[in-house]
């Protein structure tokens, strides 16, 4: 670390003006991501309020090769936030709120340091849906959610974020504003550069405004947790509920045994529906126009797999309370961590033909290593996700969880990030899951975006 570049560099931000903390003033908030591993205060935070000063901070620090590393909400769970040795933090929570919501045209236009949550409030007030969902809404950005092409609940139907995002500002290495606020679905004008900044987790380019796509209210919405004998029955029900169904199966959430049975023993609160336990659950949600004709199709469509023996047996939600307790049921991965700490969280994907063999080997490989591992699985399935949560309480076996884990999602040629991101903890595995030509044109548009690598250095391309 060059101590006298980045006093340098500090000594000009202020002389400019820019709201900057360092030293003990920062407190601990801007020193690691929801990880909490590899903590390290950056050198100073600043907090831009405007695309300009944005741009103002990173023309000055590109000049003198002032590294950055981009902060939102601090939710992410790939280290690509927690600051890195030298950098500053370039904090984006005061470039916070709606500029508009757009009934007409049905999107709503924001800048980046808004929290998820505003935005979904904001479009249901307005009778509109914002369908991006997942547990951290409330402290996520939605700059954070486009720069990491954040997943979450409701992919199966709405799709990532990306499928949500028409257009977007962004402020280059070298300050240059590049502004694409388009609101048309349908513009072919051109490259379509926002794709530049979605889900390159700021290291071409950061994200300052946006404008996202919503959609018509829902008025109805069904649920209803499964019992299934096996990993492909549950497929089997997914494909039948998407078929009886249609376009309203929104979530399809899949829960192994292991995972449910310990979420289940861990709470007071939850119990399971069912008088005995099943090798894997499956919580599902369809939502439509007219509840009583919808919950009626899906009573009738659980009701046929259940005489089909696809499912072996269905509790549905007869409540808003039902729902909730269904999913805590499948969100309840949070509270059972400290328990379980050190633990490896892996956040893979691939065809849903792969992952009955991958699972399988990766508990012989497992257990052939770490006999006493736990391995907790959940997922999206629906969307080609799975989640691992698995350890053996021991800080010095979490290497070799994530070697085995993302060596076998290679060799079943998965992604081994399917929502979560690259960031820091998973550039070591990105080869598994992108060839070198691959790699080679991610670090062409580095080098051309920014040549000094001042933005987010290190994380993503190894």
């Amino acid at each position: 670390m060059d101590t006298l570049a980045v006093n340098q560099a500090i000594a000009a931000l202020r002389q400019q003006g820019h709201p900057l903390v360092a030293g003990a003033d920062m407190g601990e908030r801007h020193s690691v991501d929801f990880t909490a591993e590899n903590a390290l205060r950056p050198e100073a935070v600043l907090r831009p309020g405007t695309a300009r000063e944005v741009s103002e901070i990173l023309k000055t620090c590109n000049d003198l090769g002032q590294p950055v590393v981009v902060q939102g909400g601090m939710t992410g769970l790939a280290g690509g936030a927690t600051p890195r040795a030298g950098e500053l933090a370039l904090s984006m929570e005061r470039l916070n709120g709606i500029e508009e919501l757009d009934e007409a045209a049905m999107t709503i236009t924001a800048l980046a340091g808004t929290p998820l949550q505003v935005l979904q409030e904001a479009a249901e007030q307005a009778g509109l849906l914002l369908p991006l969902d997942y547990g951290a809404r409330g402290s996520c950005h939605i700059g954070g959610a486009i720069a990491t092409n954040a997943g979450g609940n409701q992919v199966i139907r709405f799709g990532m974020t990306r499928n949500l995002v028409l257009g977007l500002e962004a402020v280059l290495a070298d300050g240059t504003v590049i502004s694409s606020m388009n609101k048309m679905l349908k513009n072919n004008a051109g490259y379509d550069l926002k794709q530049l900044f979605i889900g390159t987790e700021g290291t071409l380019g950061v994200v300052t405004r946006c404008v996202l796509r919503l959609l018509p209210r829902l008025a109805s919405t069904c649920t209803a947790l499964c019992a299934v004998e096996s990993f492909p029955q549950a497929v089997k029900l997914l494909r039948a509920l998407q078929s009886r169904l249609g376009g309203s199966v929104s979530a399809f959430e899949a829960m192994w045994a292991d995972y449910f049975d310990r979420i289940i023993g861990h709470s007071d609160a939850l119990r399971s529906p069912f008088a005995q336990s099943f090798p894997v659950y499956a919580l599902v949600e369809a939502e439509g126009a007219d509840q009583q004709a919808d919950a009626e199709r899906f009573e009738a469509a659980l009701g046929q797999a259940l005489e089909s023996g696809v499912i072996a047996d269905a509790a549905i939600a007869q409540s808003v309370g039902d729902r909730q307790t269904f999913w805590a049921i499948r969100d309840g991965v949070a509270e059972i961590t400290a328990d379980l700490t050190p633990y490896a969280s892996l956040d893979v994907s691939m065809d849903i033909a792969e992952m009955a063999g991958f699972l399988d080997e990766f508990d012989r490989e497992l257990k052939k290593a770490l006999p006493d591992a736990i391995n907790l699985v959940f997922g999206h399935i629906g969307d080609n996700n799975l989640h691992l949560f698995v350890s053996t309480r021991r800080e010095g076996d979490l290497k070799t969880i994530f070697d085995i884990g993302y060596r076998l999602t290679g060799a079943h040629r998965g992604s081994v990030s399917a929502e979560h991101g690259i960031g820091v903890l998973k550039r070591g595995y990105l080869h598994y899951s992108r060839s070198p030509e691959e790699l080679a044109l991610m670090r062409r548009l580095k080098d051309a975006l920014d040549p000094k690598g001042i933005l987010n250095p290190g994380r993503v391309i190894p």
